[in-house]
């Protein structure tokens, strides 16, 4: 396949070997993958990728590494949006359980003070019955 693309639907097919998300770097044969301009009436001008030995041989409809350049960059889009999604969801996390600690601290805080007041108030009342029941005897 020489500088002409032979796929004139517009859609890259899934090769033999496997089809490669995003921008391919090397062709399962080893050979490194080129940027390439299709100069086919069906597909004039369109930028797409393409093994180095393919393009040598001048192969056509064979196995070795062939996709369009846009939608190897939407596989690209697709595959960072994915991620950012990921560590957004663990940013969230994470920060749900620093707030959770912290809200734990801050009970546990809430619950000695109270602790703490509730004793002066019980402190206070018996030496206030103290002082009742000397002043009835």
């Amino acid at each position: 396949m020489s500088n002409e693309s032979g796929n004139s639907s517009g859609v890259s097919s899934a090769r033999a070997r496997g089809r490669v998300v995003g921008v391919p770097k090397r062709c399962w044969c080893g050979e490194l993958v080129i940027p390439l301009m299709s100069k086919s009436t069906a597909n004039p001008n369109r930028r797409y990728f393409r093994c180095a030995f393919a393009v040598e041989k001048k192969l056509s409809n064979d196995n070795h590494a062939y996709k369009w350049v846009d939608e190897a960059l939407l596989d690209e889009v697709e595959a960072l949006s994915f991620r950012i999604g990921r560590l957004e969801q663990t940013i969230l996390s994470e920060r749900m359980e620093e707030e959770r600690k912290k809200f734990e601290v801050f009970e546990l805080k809430l619950e000695t003070d109270i602790c703490a007041r509730m004793e002066d108030v019980v402190s206070e009342a018996k030496c206030e019955v103290k002082k009742a029941l000397v002043l009835v005897f």
